[in-house]
């Protein structure tokens, strides 16, 4: 399984098009979540949205089908007034964001479906936060996600420093496998299966 938050798909699109190969399970959250929902053809309200991969996003549901790629999607969010730490919140369905709010956390349904599929995985790669996790108002999703991995019993890889960030706010990273800082080389890894440093290695 892999877990994919963050702000935008255009960082991760190499990134999902390799795991799409490689899973069986991927679930997005955080930031680019908008730019899935409204290639679903849904309302985002003042969300982040990347209008122009709107029909990469699609294409990606669509491969995944093909490929028998369970693709999470967030059913249900947390959303804001305002991009502030004290803004009015409340919890919507994924096909309800109003206009003019924003969303800054996957919701409960979500988590709980996260979760359940994070509890069966064997292995779970997990890179970006699912929410504005620094904010207590907004923490609760990645803190769940967190929670979740750590106590599956899988071999969890952690990479990028806003995750590994969240692991140590939740007091978690002593119960995972590994957690890399590096999360540009650990994207590239997963993408293209090798770093050059770890080649030059290997050639000597």
């Amino acid at each position: 399984m892999a877990i994919l938050g963050g702000a935008k798909v255009s960082d991760k699109i190499n990134l999902i098009e390799s795991l799409l190969d490689k899973v069986d399970i991927l679930a997005v959250g955080g930031g680019m979540t908008y730019t899935f929902i409204n290639a679903l053809g849904y309302k985002v309200g003042d969300s982040i949205c990347e209008s122009d991969k709107i029909s990469f996003a699609k294409d990606l549901m669509a491969k995944a089908t093909e490929k028998g790629v369970k693709f999470l999607v967030p059913v249900d969010l947390k959303v804001a007034d305002e991009y502030s730490e004290n803004a009015n919140f409340k919890i919507v369905g994924a096909d309800k964001i109003p206009d003019s709010w924003m969303g800054l956390d996957i919701g409960p349904k979500t988590t709980e479906i996260f979760s359940e599929e994070i509890s069966k995985a064997k292995t779970i790669i997990w890179n970006g936060p699912v929410g504005v996790f620094e904010w207590d108002n907004f923490s609760s999703g990645t803190k769940h996600v967190a929670q979740a991995v750590s106590s599956s019993g899988a071999i969890s890889l952690i990479g990028g420093g806003d995750s590994a960030a969240a692991i140590r706010k939740f007091g978690l990273e002593d119960k995972v496998t590994h957690i890399s800082t590096g999360g540009g080389a650990f994207l590239e890894y997963l993408e293209k299966g090798s770093l050059p440093c770890l080649d030059s290695l290997s050639e000597k």
